[in-house]
């Protein structure tokens, strides 16, 4: 299929039926949202369910939402179209263009040219197993280890479940996974490859030299492509005698995975966050920061997933969780983990490089509970340009920010010498946190529930420096920032509700996307910070928070933050979309983000807002009415400063990840990850209609029937072609700026 040609056809109109969902009725189109179009320079696209910015009557709301069909496309305004890049199976280097693509950064090195680095994510298990043989041509033993599964608990689904580590070399079953789970990891990290503009305006790869992969095994097989690390933890990765597993690698290290946002420096670097490393090997540590056995976090596999890639390679989980920088220009750089910026489940990576100041990088842990985090670097900048900025991540301290509801802030080092003061579950919602075994001779963490439970932490531990072994300073303090998360919340940094993006304006502004207030097995946030638009607690659809530094200096230890906009429901005072997750801002300082609702929600029918008992539905509960994820746009001054505007709608069951413009704002890079993933490659065009009850902005409930594609043909549009995760730049038809 030509991807340009068809969206090239909708917009002139020629399919009929197609357009007809992408566009407004032209009967039915709002004056105040046409003159709204006029100043944007694009026409939003219908979301599924009303909008303020549409001010529309409520008569006219329902005769416009009484039906709706969900597209398997990337959905775009009239007047735009967009070109595939790259998808999973292509070419890089001597490897593969990963799976699950999410952040993109494009470093230019001349006009129209320059190196676009991705990061790739995770394994959606069950389509990756259903289409690899598909995409990669060749046959791998799934059937054979699936067959292996023992039923689980009641409806739980059958899984196999093994310390492959321990398996004796030469096991048949050992044989078997080693060679899934390098497949595996060979579709997780990074990747670079070039790019070029041509004489058409089209973003073309051009296979350079520098084009390649860093793997979830890099260096495993060739030890001059191991992972460098700089920073505190260095001492722990090196000592000899070390309380828990030791890899006998040093300070090398062995790939990188889960590799989810990022961002890039002024001076043409790239920063990888993982993630979710804990699917792979194990999380919690040692009081000396040294690992968990890799036995603590099992090979395993269903029909529908499959974790613990790590397992059977017995790779270090202190290794895992950091920031990696790579220079996408240097052939030979296979990138460093910076653990100054501290080790958790990485998301973000906001930057403010000034000249005279101190290097402040801003980040997020990317769960339930998880915190906000800045680190101020010891040296300063001088040029920020200059390449030897990267020597500033090497020493500094990593601080945790500390909300108070006044709307003030804090900033709390992360050192042997602060005190301990852990959160309260009373605190958060759900009523958990979780702390630092204070058995401190076997490690860990614990499960706090109640104040009593607090208390042998608080009798036994004075300092950071009390809870972390080391036999040096700088041991201890690498043992604080391998186990930030946990040491983070013994010193009362305050729990989030899952911080998945940081971006920082030109002026030294920082907005933050927590993508959900709801509880989990991980904690909750802060209840009396993270609230809803009518003072929920448990808010499940999230914030955009903006945060300003105190005389606005990067090395501040106070700030103010108030928030920007709250998810949810327009009728309930919400922005319209659920789940906020990448932020990135336009060459006008105009704010852009992406939505990360939950696959297993996506467009689940919604056919009566109360339950069986007649208690009204809350939170994911009626996530189904957002539809699929979508991308917005958010002007940040002018007449329509502050407004909410849908500019894009992502094939099915994916998440729109990645976003970033080039130099001239005429191109917008995004990265389509997991289509398909919860109903696999779409057979035979099928699809179904289902029920909702949607509200108007005044809150008249009105029900809509909704076409929904089952499963997915993403990026082909061809029958039964797999879904297949990749990478696109969006245009105009006419070749101006996106805004």
């Amino acid at each position: 299929m030509n991807v340009n040609r068809r969206h090239f056809l909708l917009f002139l109109g020629a399919t009929a039926g197609s357009l007809a969902a992408v566009s407004w009725d032209n009967n039915l189109k709002s004056k105040v949202l046409a003159t709204a179009s006029s100043r944007l320079g694009f026409q939003p696209v219908k979301y599924p369910l009303p909008l303020a910015v549409e001010e529309l009557p409520v008569s006219q709301q329902i005769a416009n939402y009484g039906h709706y069909e969900v597209q398997d496309d990337l959905v775009l305004p009239e007047g735009f179209f967009y070109d595939v890049i790259a998808v999973w199976g292509d070419r890089v280097g001597d490897s593969r263009f990963g799976y699950n693509n999410d952040y993109l950064s494009l470093v230019e090195t001349a006009p129209n040219e320059g190196y676009l680095t991705v990061n790739f994510e995770y394994i959606s298990g069950g389509v990756w197993m259903q289409t690899y043989p598909l995409v990669i041509g060749e046959e791998l033993p799934f059937a054979e280890l699936i067959a292996l599964a023992k039923p689980g608990e009641e409806e739980d689904e059958a899984e196999f479940i093994i310390d492959a580590f321990s398996l004796k070399d030469g096991d048949v079953t050992k044989e078997k996974i080693i060679r899934i789970s390098r497949e595996g990891l060979i579709d997780q990290g990074l990747g670079v490859i070039s790019v070029k503009r041509n004489a058409d305006g089209k973003w073309e790869r051009t296979y350079s030299e520098a084009d390649r992969r860093v793997t979830g095994i890099s260096g495993l097989d060739n030890r001059a492509q191991a992972l460098k690390s700089t920073g505190a933890a260095v001492a722990v990765f090196n000592k000899p005698q070390k309380l828990g597993y030791e890899d006998g690698l040093g300070d090398r290290i062995i790939g990188t995975f889960q590799n989810c946002a990022g961002g890039t420096t002024p001076w043409g670097t790239v920063l990888s966050a993982e993630e979710n490393f804990q699917d792979q090997v194990p999380e919690a540590v040692m009081a000396d920061g040294s690992s968990l056995d890799p036995g603590e976090t099992p090979f395993f596999i269903s029909a529908k997933d499959f974790n613990g890639r790590a397992n059977v390679f017995g790779l270090a989980g202190n290794k895992y969780g950091w920031m990696v920088e790579i220079d996408p220009a240097n052939p030979n750089d296979y990138g460093t983990k910076h653990t100054w910026l501290g080790r958790y489940r990485h998301e973000a990576f906001g930057i403010r490089a000034e000249g005279g100041k101190n290097l402040a990088v801003y980040s997020g842990c990317d769960r339930r509970g998880g915190h906000l985090y800045k680190f101020v670097s010891s040296g300063k900048v001088f040029n920020p340009q200059d390449k030897t900025n990267s020597r500033l991540f090497e020493e500094g301290t990593l601080y945790g920010a500390k909300l108070y509801p006044n709307g003030i802030g804090e900033w709390i080092p992360l050192n042997p010498n602060t005190l301990v003061n852990p959160v309260s579950p009373r605190q958060v919602v759900g009523g958990k946190v979780i702390l630092p075994n204070s058995d401190r001779t076997i490690g860990g963490v614990m499960e706090v529930e109640t104040e009593e439970q607090l208390q042998p932490l608080r009798a036994q531990f004075k300092t950071l420096g009390d809870l972390y072994q080391g036999d040096s300073t700088l041991e201890t303090q690498g043992a604080i920032l391998i186990d930030a998360h946990f040491a983070a919340s013994a010193v009362g940094v305050t729990c989030t509700a899952r911080p998945e993006d940081t971006i920082v304006n030109s002026d030294g502004t920082l907005f933050i996307a927590f993508t959900s207030g709801s509880s989990g097995s991980d904690g909750g946030a802060d209840k009396q910070i993270f609230v809803g638009t009518n003072g929920e607690t448990e808010y499940e659809y999230g914030w955009i928070m903006k945060l300003e530094e105190d005389d606005n200096d990067p090395a501040a230890l106070s700030f103010t933050w108030s928030m920007l906009a709250t998810g949810g429901e327009v009728a309930h005072g919400g922005a319209g979309f659920a789940n906020p997750d990448n932020l990135t801002l336009d060459k006008k300082g105009n704010l852009w983000v992406v939505t990360d609702m939950s696959t297993s929600k996506h467009n689940q029918p919604v056919p009566t807002r109360t339950d069986e008992n007649g208690q009204a539905l809350t939170g994911s509960d009626l996530t189904g009415v957002f539809g699929n994820n979508s991308l917005w746009y958010i002007p940040l001054s002018g007449e329509d400063v502050g407004k909410i505007y849908p500019f894009a709608i992502g094939p099915m069951e994916c998440e729109c990840t990645g976003l970033t413009f080039d130099n001239d704002n005429s191109s917008l890079f995004l990265a389509i990850q997991h289509p398909g993933e919860k109903n696999g490659m779409r057979q035979n065009m099928a699809a179904e209609s289902r029920e909702f009850e949607l509200l108007a902005t005044d809150g008249t409930a009105f029900k809509q029937q909704r076409r929904v594609p089952l499963g997915s043909n993403w990026p082909s549009g061809e029958v039964n072609q797999p879904p297949l995760p990749g990478i696109v730049a969006i245009r105009r038809v006419n070749g101006r700026g996106i805004v």
